[in-house]
């Protein structure tokens, strides 16, 4: 029998309170396994307003260890109830560091680990350079009870290595929750397209279904476009969002079938990583 996998996008916009926006999360992630997903992704740091467009010193109290942080405390039991994978981006405080974080919880319930986001962006609407560290836990595949995993975060998405270490670890579908939208200094360039694209490349150089959960909404000014998605290993659009919408969106792999297309078409045979120290020796 194949091996099958339901994944789904969560979209939706986020305000102050934190518990309203855990509880948007939790009617969605039910909605989504009644439709028979699986492994279930929310947008990143959905826990409140994307605060990183301005630099203001009161956001650091939003933050809380990773394990007693209120998004893990209350949706850890969920996916427990639901049978579901939740992969919850965070904004963690370790001690006097903070980071840019994601737990996944199986289906089970239990907490498989964290991950520390390792890119970190810096520019107008996006200085998440002033809270947060670069990641330091490497980057992180997890097997669930459903299949094995790999996660980044955002501005990690962007970057073709992670997705590549990421399937060298042995990652069978790949998520990326994201806050992504306009540009304060130019508000006439769109990234939409291009942000899809960068991720349809990694699933086609790695052969890997790929899944991003952005948010939506005017947040000040910053308007965050949705269009959350998943492409199957082929790069083709399988599941989408619009700009707008509130709701979850979910197609089914067949984690056999992408294996032998992966093997089939050579490009893990073919790596020359005996040429590619230049990726990794600096400049």
């Amino acid at each position: 029998m194949a091996r099958t996998l339901r994944l789904a996008v969560l979209q939706a916009a986020f305000g102050d309170d934190m518990t309203a926006n855990i509880a948007t999360v939790e009617k969605l992630t039910r909605e989504a396994a009644k439709d028979g997903a699986q492994v279930i992704l929310p947008p990143e740091l959905f826990q409140g307003p994307y605060f990183c467009k301005t630099e203001d010193t009161v956001h650091f109290q939003t933050a809380y260890p990773w394990k007693d942080h209120p998004v893990v405390t209350a949706l850890a039991p969920l996916a427990k109830e639901l049978g579901v994978v939740l992969p919850l981006s965070i904004f963690e405080r370790d001690g006097q560091e903070y980071y840019n974080s994601l737990v996944t919880v199986d289906a089970d319930g239990e907490i498989l680990g964290l991950y520390r986001k390792s890119h970190i962006p810096d520019g107008p609407g996006y200085e998440e350079k002033f809270y947060f560290r670069p990641g330091d836990t490497g980057f992180k595949v997890w097997d669930t009870k459903v299949g094995r995993i790999g996660v980044g975060i955002c501005w990690d998405q962007w970057f073709p290595e992670a997705a590549r270490a990421m399937m060298l670890m042995g990652a069978e579908v790949l998520f990326y929750p994201t806050a992504i939208g306009s540009e304060p200094e130019n508000p006439s360039l769109d990234t939409q397209s291009r942000w899809r694209r960068a991720m349809t490349g990694h699933a086609v150089s790695n052969v890997v279904p790929v899944a991003a959960a952005n948010r939506i909404g005017d947040e000040d000014g910053q308007i965050f476009y949705g269009s959350s998605f998943i492409v199957d290993d082929g790069g083709d659009f399988i599941a989408d969002m619009a700009r707008d919408a509130e709701g979850f969106a979910a197609a089914t792999v067949d984690l056999d079938e992408v294996d032998e297309h992966r093997a089939s078409w050579g490009f893990f045979r073919d790596r020359r990583p005996e040429l590619y120290g230049r990726l990794t020796g600096g400049r």
